[in-house]
């Protein structure tokens, strides 16, 4: 049996109408839990993704929840999404942003994010300088991983597909965007000045398979 939130808990009206928030927890999660739409998995507990009303559906032994949104749905990160962010602060130990897009959809309100120095690369971790691999104004792609304080999502860049994709150069008259020109640099088109990232690799949609990413 799966035990769910009751209605006092996620605002019912007391007709089994269950109404639910981003982030709230829904059951337990057994053998026999079937996650559907507008839920995740998070610590042996299924969640909400997005508000609206929860939805039990029963089929021979399984239970399938979902969550159907009022209109407009209200996504929320969860982890293993690849997000886009762009960092607004920067120092030695780590660098805040605020996430805008989660997979290829552009969110109505962002969220805020950190992505610590020792989640920056997948080895060298104690070689990593943030101040050479990021800098405020930089729209990054990253990977969300598990939540451990409330409202702020910790990220990781440790994955050649993730980092720096869009940086502007400040060394020309007006802001450039400046081209990869190697995994660690970035170079404007403009002075030809280049600057340290740490450059996602990107692989176009229209790639053929054996793309190779060499820039």
């Amino acid at each position: 049996m799966v035990k769910t939130a009751t209605a006092a808990s996620t605002g019912g009206d007391g007709n089994g109408t269950f109404i639910c928030v981003p982030g709230q927890r829904l059951c337990a999660v057994t053998e026999y839990t079937v996650g559907g739409e507008g839920t995740y998995e998070k610590l042996g507990y299924l969640h909400a993704s997005l508000s609206g009303v929860v939805r039990l559906r029963k089929r021979k032994k399984n239970n399938y929840i979902s969550v159907a949104s009022f209109g407009s749905k209200t996504v929320v990160p969860v982890m293993g999404d690849v997000v886009t962010a762009k960092i607004t602060v920067i120092n030695q130990r780590l660098a805040k942003c605020v996430i805008i897009c989660i997979g290829k959809t552009c969110l109505n309100r962002p969220y805020r994010g950190i992505l610590r120095k020792e989640d920056v690369r997948a080895t060298e971790k104690d070689r990593v300088e943030m101040y050479k691999c990021f800098r405020p104004g930089d729209v990054i792609l990253a990977r969300v991983l598990p939540q451990i304080e409330l409202n702020t999502y910790h990220l990781t860049t440790a994955e050649n597909e993730l980092g720096v994709a869009v940086a502007m150069s400040t060394r020309s008259l007006e802001p450039t965007p400046m081209v990869p020109v190697g995994w660690t640099e970035m170079q404007c088109p403009v002075t030809l000045v280049k600057e340290p990232r740490k450059v996602a690799k990107i692989v176009p949609e229209t790639a053929p398979p054996n793309y190779d990413g060499k820039l």
